[in-house]
């Protein structure tokens, strides 16, 4: 047997199949809303502003063989870490909290990439947000 074929051999028994098997998964925050206290000018950072947060997370590929939570990447946990951190950040600038942001989504190792979407929702009164979307790879943070 060759080293590829062992190769999808295993990648087969992970996701707990002989014949068809998973190529992409991702996990989707949408539409996270979140308070923080950020923006160049003293005025923005006077009072926290309010941040909607979009991630799409993805990971290795994997087909839990036992229907629990510890087979998978969990949601729950991710979504504390990017509330915990959006209340405590000092950044100044969008693109410097979606680093931030990227960096804690990277701290479970079967995470590849993160694509996110940091908007500012009350910066201009006549605009629905302002803001970045940024797309990370593993080891570019």
């Amino acid at each position: 047997m060759s080293a590829e074929d062992k190769a999808q051999d295993d990648r087969r028994a992970r996701s707990g199949q002989s014949g068809a098997m998973a190529t992409a998964q991702r996990i989707i925050v949408r539409d996270l809303i979140v308070s923080s206290s950020i923006g160049v000018s003293t005025e923005e950072r006077a009072r926290p502003q309010r941040l909607a947060i979009n991630l799409e997370v993805e990971i290795e590929p994997w087909i839990p063989t036992s229907d629990k939570i510890v087979e998978v990447v969990n949601y729950g946990p991710l979504v504390g870490r990017v509330r915990a951190l959006c209340a405590d950040s000092t950044a100044r600038l969008l693109e410097t909290l979606a680093a931030e942001v990227a960096k804690t989504c990277f701290l479970d190792d079967r995470v590849r990439v993160v694509k996110l979407r940091i908007e500012k929702l009350d910066r201009y009164p006549d605009v629905g947000g302002v803001g970045v979307e940024i797309v990370y790879r593993k080891g570019a943070v």
